[in-house]
């Protein structure tokens, strides 16, 4: 099984160009079957061949037990069914036996944002009179200017922005490129943060260096992206479930409330899919909903 595991992921990286992201995704979910499937054979594991959609079922039902969302649990179902579609292409299973396997039923819940007046108390938070401020409030009005993911954010170069167009070249999920406005804002703000940043003498520089940095000049990561937006969530009072994604998800509301056609926002956010830009017509219609029966004397 384990060797097949890494067939299937040496396929992906090699012949899918699948991400980092993806191949870690891939490999935790398999192997966490390889483990299962150990230990239910007393320390062996059998090959893909020998396992009956009976086991596999068997290992959903241990991953409801063990307490895993919903979410979790149908995302290694997608990798089984994946992982045994390669095995049938490569010739060592002859069916899926992931295939019937159901996916846990999920009520999706609406995503969450700030409102208009919030994102500006927000973005008003980091100070302008230091490099780290000046830095913090370009990447927070970056990422809610062309509604980014913090991923495509941090992975930000200099030559990924053209000022005089004020579009960035943004590369996010599947590697799959695509270009994102930018407000005069947002624009103001990299320009600020720019001259103040010093890159490590081992970053590369030109188009190739980062454009945020950490304090010791190396590219900033998420995670510090993350905890930068807790200390002015504190700071500002604002609500302590917003999550540098949340901005992503501001963006996109904001947008439609506004008038903007579904088809461009998808097109914005880079989704391949428009059911996924979908849920935010969800959020707009609640909003909707929220205003009608606080206003019409009628409602209830």
């Amino acid at each position: 099984m384990r060797e097949s595991i890494d067939r299937f992921l040496n396929y992906q990286r090699t012949e899918r160009n699948a991400s980092d992201l993806t191949l870690k995704s891939y490999r935790e979910d398999l192997t966490a079957l390889a483990d299962y499937l150990e230990e239910a054979h007393d320390g062996h594991c059998p090959g893909p061949s020998e396992v009956p959609a009976l086991e596999l079922r068997g290992y959903v039902g241990a991953l409801h037990d063990a307490g895993y969302a919903k979410s979790t649990i149908a995302r290694r179902l997608a990798s089984l069914r994946s992982f045994y579609r390669f095995g049938q292409r490569e010739g060592w299973v002859d069916h899926n036996p992931a295939k019937a396997l159901r996916n846990p039923r999920q009520g999706r819940s609406l995503p969450h944002f700030l409102s208009a007046e919030d994102i500006g108390r927000l973005l008003q938070a980091p100070p302008a009179g230091t490099p780290a401020g000046l830095r913090d409030r370009a990447i927070l009005e970056t990422m809610y200017s062309a509604g980014l993911r913090v991923s495509e954010a941090v992975g930000l170069n200099d030559g990924d922005i053209d000022f005089r167009a004020s579009v960035l070249r943004v590369r996010g999920k599947g590697k799959r490129e695509r270009f994102a406005p930018i407000g005069s804002y947002a624009t103001d703000a990299l320009q600020r943060c720019l001259k103040t940043r010093k890159l490590h003498v081992h970053e590369p520089t030109g188009v190739e260096a980062p454009v945020f940095v950490n304090k010791f000049g190396r590219r900033i990561t998420t995670r510090s992206v993350a905890r930068m937006l807790e200390k002015y969530l504190k700071e500002t009072g604002l609500d302590d479930r917003t999550s540098p994604h949340s901005l992503r998800h501001s963006f996109a509301t904001h947008l439609l409330d506004r008038g903007a056609d579904i088809r461009s926002v998808q097109e914005l956010l880079g989704h391949k899919s428009l059911v996924t830009t979908q849920i935010y017509t969800h959020v707009s219609t609640a909003g909707l909903r929220e205003a009608y029966e606080k206003s019409h004397p009628r409602a209830n």
